[in-house]
């Protein structure tokens, strides 16, 4: 059982506390589901259980807290690590080695297990994440989601009688994020083990829960209830509840199975007025050309294999694919920052590979999975000006203010970057990139770390940009935001691109790469639940 009793915690230098007078029961043998909006506190409350907050962060602390009968602020993490797994929203950040069964071993040699069960630990981890044909490979050669598997197989392997996750699918494929979320289940029915996790993609992850934990804004007191009952309570849901609450569908459906009944009652009465997106390719000249592109590993792994498309100017693209398909390798050459063993690459007219990555960058943005790599100053107000004098750009304190304000970060201006949620800097670094106004914007994983609404703004930002003239290109996994703003879809498999066309046919037919709402419904025009609303007359 997990318990606290007006506990709080506030960070170092903060004005306020994160956690305020905390007082909730969480039973013990539960797979709970936490929710809220990016920044509220959730991230934070996860820390809490292993005694990272305090010990690593620092701060002030109060009230008590109990897992399992320890106090993790008494234990400190050393003390809860055979208790408590831990998986960060950034795999990287908790690896030791650089070898993926070597990663599995760190923390049974470090409590000096006996060599024969270590090997046993191992190998069954490496199977309930289905990562075998990964173990001898050195972590950074893999893609995002690769890690973010190897990070969760390594948490198993003291055997933790409560395993701690922080969007564990945020990286995922959907097909990778299924087999992760049902290794997560087996665990908890079989073995009994306690999950709490945090998740911003519901429609992934809520059939498995028995509890809702929903964090609203900072400060104020969380909500817990089962699922159906969270869900008809908050903002937060996902697209079969947003649909469902819009059209009074009772009892509350909480996945596709159980909405199909009312789909198919409502399907005759509805009428499609067209597809929302942008229009067919224009004719004109490319912006982007790569034809017979091929990259290959140092460890002589094929990542991407004769990929050869185009793109015009106000295309918005999406690139999906199972994790490590060569997606983000794809994006780097696009930017200049990969080297093709064969092919070649044209941005604007410049060939990619012979460019310097500065001249590019003028012109072309690359916001990256991990945003840390695009923030270098100590206040959130300094990260645009900071960008516009990389570029050369006159100062514009108003503008950097409101394109702060329309990614929700207005009231942050004075934080540092990196006491922000990996949502939040998610969106800084992409206020980064905007201020140079580019003609192509290159995202890989936009959506890592984003609530609903954030999601929703993000999308119609992109849309705007788009329908301005730029190109947007986009790297996902996240079909939610494909399906409400991308025009076309590139398909990789296996360093190639196996399907090329617009985005609703492609999504249409795929039993994978389709939205919750397109599997209720298996219409091309019905992608989303804006789109049957229209079809209904309500929209």
């Amino acid at each position: 059982m997990i318990s606290y009793d007006h506990f709080g915690y506030q960070y170092p230098d903060a004005a306020g506390p994160v956690l305020h007078d905390l007082s909730l029961t969480l039973p013990e043998g539960a797979f709970v589901l936490v929710v809220g909006p990016s920044g509220a506190g959730k991230s934070t409350f996860l820390r809490t259980l292993n005694g990272l907050a305090p010990h690593f962060y620092g701060g002030k602390v109060w009230g008590r807290v109990s897992v399992e009968g320890r106090d993790p602020v008494q234990a400190a993490p050393r003390g809860m690590s055979d208790l408590v797994g831990m998986v960060f929203q950034d795999p990287e950040s908790g690896f030791v080695v650089d070898r993926v069964e070597d990663e599995l071993a760190f923390a049974l040699e470090n409590w000096a297990l006996p060599q024969p069960l270590m090997r046993k630990r191992v190998e069954e981890a490496l199977d309930q994440l289905r990562i075998a044909h990964l173990r001898a490979r050195p972590i950074s050669s893999l893609s995002g989601g690769e890690k973010q598997r190897v990070a969760i197989a390594a948490a198993l392997t003291l055997h933790p009688r409560l395993l701690v996750l922080d969007e564990p699918t945020s990286q995922l494929d959907p097909l990778a994020a299924e087999e992760v979320l049902l290794a997560l289940r087996q665990l908890n029915e079989d073995l009994g083990i306690t999950i709490i996790l945090s998740e911003h993609r519901l429609e992934r992850v809520i059939q498995y829960a028995d509890y809702v934990l929903y964090w609203p804004d900072a400060g104020r007191p969380p909500l817990l209830d089962t699922p159906a009952a969270a869900l008809q309570q908050i903002d937060l849901a996902p697209p079969v509840v947003t649909l469902a609450k819009a059209l009074g569908w009772q009892p509350l459906p909480l996945t596709i199975k159980e909405g199909r009944a009312f789909a198919r009652e409502l399907q005759g009465r509805l009428h499609p007025r067209g597809n929302g997106h942008a229009g067919p390719r224009n004719g004109h000249a490319p912006v982007i050309l790569v034809d017979g592109l091929w990259h290959r590993y140092e460890n002589g792994v094929e990542s991407l294999r004769g990929v050869g498309f185009d793109v015009q100017p106000g295309e918005f693209v999406a690139i999906m694919g199972r994790n490590g398909s060569g997606k983000s390798t794809l994006l780097k050459h696009l930017v200049g920052l990969a080297q093709a063993r064969q092919g070649r690459v044209q941005v604007l007219g410049e060939d990619a590979a012979r460019t310097p990555t500065a001249k590019l960058a003028r012109r072309v943005a690359y916001v990256p999975q991990n945003p840390d790599r695009l923030l270098f100053t100590e206040r959130v107000a300094d990260e645009l000006a900071f960008s516009r004098r990389a570029h050369d750009l006159p100062a514009d304190p108003a503008a950097d203010a409101a394109l702060l304000d329309r990614l929700g970060l207005a009231g942050l201006t004075e934080r540092h970057p990196q006491t922000l949620s990996v949502g939040q800097r998610q969106r800084l670094a992409l206020a980064a990139m905007l201020v140079s106004d580019p003609a192509i914007l290159l995202l890989d994983e936009p959506t890592r770390g984003l609530d609903y609404v954030q999601k929703h703004t993000l999308a119609g930002l992109l849309r705007q940009l788009r329908d301005q003239g730029k190109t947007v290109i986009m790297a996902t996994h996240d079909v939610e935001l494909v399906a409400a703003s991308a025009d076309r879809v590139l398909l990789m498999a296996e360093g190639e691109i196996v399907v090329d066309g617009p985005a609703r046919s492609v999504m249409a037919e795929s039993l994978i790469f389709a939205s919750q709402v397109n599997k209720l419904f298996r219409d091309p025009r019905l992608l989303t639940p804006e789109d049957v609303l229209r079809a209904r007359g309500d929209w």
